[in-house]
């Protein structure tokens, strides 16, 4: 995944409003719904109980605008789509369906001294993905990039970095899932539209998406459902990206 270099976007749509009121993410995902969500993690060998409902909150209060931005419904959509991606990329992909049977949670393997292997809930990989990241949290990750398979809030901090930020000619998943982003005339004629279908083409389309029916695509799908269910809300249109062509990398 995140094999692109980080530059300028196209394509990103109008001025992003601003946060919605209401209180921030946690108004959104309580403790108990955070926990539904990672609902085997403790079982993990490697990675249990390292991905913990206070990191998640300390990371996101770095990215104000993540699950804040829109209408309440605009709002769980987001929290499910983040989780629903990070999901398939932690475990690996093990979802069938919106209710299972899933191995759910964040299991990953905690590969460390390896530069700049991928890690994080959304698997950051690559020295050009480690510089740019770390550089907006704060973090020298490109001489440590350990950290963010040992700290639990700069390993959320990672992802919600990846998630708010466009990439190369890709806009960023924030501004998808909230509506923000309008589809250029490349966009349209590679079959690129708004819905959650085209984060997973953001995230790792070039092995993933305009194959026809792919078992990873409907993993991270199943991840995104039951999310939703959780939190009530429904799941908008154009889920999937069989027929999207990859951005160009």
């Amino acid at each position: 995944c995140m094999h692109t270099h980080p530059c300028e976007c196209s394509g990103c749509g109008p001025t992003p409003p601003g946060p919605s009121p209401g209180g921030g993410v946690s108004s959104i995902i309580s403790r108990d719904i955070f926990e539904q969500f990672l609902l085997h993690s403790s079982q993990c060998s490697d990675a249990g109980g390292f991905y913990t409902y206070d990191a998640f909150l300390a990371a996101a209060a770095a990215f104000p605008a993540f699950g804040t931005t829109g209408s309440t419904e605009t709002r769980k959509q987001e929290v499910a789509a983040f989780f629903g991606q990070t999901s398939h990329e932690t475990t690996g992909g093990w979802a069938t369906a919106p209710d299972g049977p899933y191995s759910w949670g964040y299991c990953f393997k905690r590969e460390l001294g390896r530069q700049y292997y991928g890690r994080g809930p959304i698997m950051l990989s690559w020295n050009y993905n480690y510089g740019p990241a770390g550089r907006a949290i704060g973090e020298d990750l490109l001489n440590n990039p350990d950290l963010v398979a040992t700290d639990a809030t700069v390993s959320f901090k990672t992802a919600l970095w990846f998630w708010m930020t466009p990439q190369a000619n890709k806009p960023s998943s924030h501004a998808v899932i909230t509506g923000q982003w309008t589809p250029t005339a490349a966009d349209n004629a590679a079959g690129r539209v708004p819905g959650y279908g085209v984060i997973t083409n953001i995230i790792n389309g070039g092995l993933e998406c305009g194959r026809g029916q792919d078992s990873r695509v409907a993993d991270r799908i199943g991840f995104y459902q039951r999310y939703c269910n959780i939190l009530g809300v429904g799941y908008g249109s154009n889920l999937d990206c069989y027929n999207q062509r990859p951005f160009v990398e």
